[in-house]
């Protein structure tokens, strides 16, 4: 498939294209593409996301901390008690001997969190850059109906200039000229519409980098010279490094981590204790120490053994469920792709090339009366009913085409080539 990384970084980079547009800026969807990654917060809160998540790997870093006691014995009590004379006072570090590996498993489980920042980070731009290609559609094709529309008017003003003169010679009634300036009306209504819809979709795809009042154009974009792409089975494989399901590697590895960790509470940690004691009864200094360790450790880790174990279990269950998501959602797009290219090639080379000459003899057989005008307005009509249907079609192609980029995690953006190339990659 022909198509740049799938990471698309050069993006970011141009970011003089997040600069207001002037009126009359001619905007490609790689101009979209810039200004969405320069702007949107989506794209930034990773960046925080890592901050945070690097200070939780800070924090799993450290060690069991020291603790300092001082202790004071037999003072200020009653008899042999009431003074400070038969007082000890005791000095002691303390702290807790880890076993089992379990600060090595914190810290794997947030570095296990730091790396999956990465597949989410690639799978929440390619969602926004897919948005992003649907709205810069949206407006192409918004622009492309009024085309129609401009070219359905003129076929409709000719008609309704032919049926003026009929009905000045008294060849035909005021019923044929009524006729065709109302057909000519509903061409002028469809070029409202699209202008409407236009603008509509103008201020969709300005909405996502903040521009409320958009003063762009849209460049010159033909939606029917759709793109050669690779065979399914090419497209296929390369789901296995799309984002969305590298982020389940990522979770395997926390779950792991946190398997092991799970494990490491069966080994019941140490708590030691080292220091003076001072006896002011008699002024001597005496050294202590001790350890102690909890019981049944391995006993109660067993849940939390348990739980991890089945964690993980769910999650080869979720990754396999998503990759045949996946898979039937690539094959779906794939298939409306090549349906619709099929359609658009056919109605360019065979379908609208004779409607458009019977359309022109309609009018000579019409301008010297040999049919009538209901036969020559059922040819327009239907060469602008098909001149539509293969921009729908067209249309169709390109979201296929959007989805299968998102569900691959290639570049939303293919050289365009002539639909002339087939389908070979």
């Amino acid at each position: 498939m022909l198509s740049r990384p799938a990471a698309l970084a050069a993006l970011v980079v141009v970011l003089v294209a997040a600069l207001p547009a002037r009126a009359g800026d001619r905007l490609t969807l790689d101009d979209a593409f810039a200004r969405v990654a320069a702007f949107h917060p989506d794209l930034r809160l990773p960046a925080l996301r890592e901050q945070a998540l690097t200070a939780e790997l800070d924090a799993a870093s450290q060690r069991a901390p020291l603790r300092a006691g001082v202790e004071l014995e037999n003072a200020l009590g009653s008899g042999d008690y009431a003074g400070l004379d038969a007082a000890e006072l005791t000095l002691s570090l303390a702290s807790v001997l880890e076993r089992g590996g379990k600060r090595d498993a914190r810290r794997a489980i947030a570095l296990g969190r730091i790396d999956g920042l990465a597949p989410e980070r690639e799978a929440a731009r390619l969602d926004l850059l897919a948005d992003t290609a649907r709205r810069y559609l949206e407006v192409v094709g918004a622009r492309r109906q009024r085309e129609l529309a401009d070219a359905d008017i003129a076929q409709r003003r000719r008609t309704v200039a032919a049926a003026q003169r009929r009905l000045d010679a008294g060849a035909s009634p005021q019923s044929v000229l009524l006729t065709a300036q109302a057909a000519l009306a509903r061409a002028e209504l469809e070029r409202s519409r699209a202008q409407q819809a236009e603008v509509a979709a103008r201020q969709h795809l300005a909405a996502l980098w903040g521009e409320r009042e958009p003063r762009f154009d849209p460049a010159a974009d033909d939606p029917l010279a759709l793109p050669a792409i690779a065979d399914f089975d090419t497209l296929a494989a390369l789901l296995e490094r799309t984002p969305e399901l590298l982020r389940f590697a990522s979770q395997r590895r926390v779950g792991e981590a946190r398997l092991q960790l799970a494990r490491s509470q069966a080994k019941a940690d140490l708590d030691w204790q080292f220091g003076a004691r001072a006896f002011n009864e008699s002024d001597d200094v005496a050294l202590i120490a001790s350890v102690s360790m909890p019981l049944g450790a391995s006993r109660r880790a067993q849940p939390d053994i348990r739980l991890a174990q089945t964690e993980l279990t769910i999650l080869e269950l979720e990754r396999e469920s998503r990759g045949l998501s996946l898979y039937s959602t690539l094959v779906e797009a794939h298939g409306r792709y090549r349906v619709a290219q099929l359609e658009v090639l056919r109605l360019r080379d065979d379908v609208l090339p004779k409607l458009a000459r019977a359309e022109a003899a309609a009018e000579q057989a019409y301008r010297a009366g040999a049919i009538s005008y209901l036969e020559w307005a059922q040819l327009q009509s239907e060469r602008a009913a098909t001149a539509r249907q293969q921009l729908e079609s067209a249309l169709d192609a390109r979201r296929a085409l959007i989805e299968i980029q998102r569900l691959t995690g290639q570049a939303l953006v293919l050289p365009a080539r002539s639909t002339e190339q087939g389908a070979s990659p």
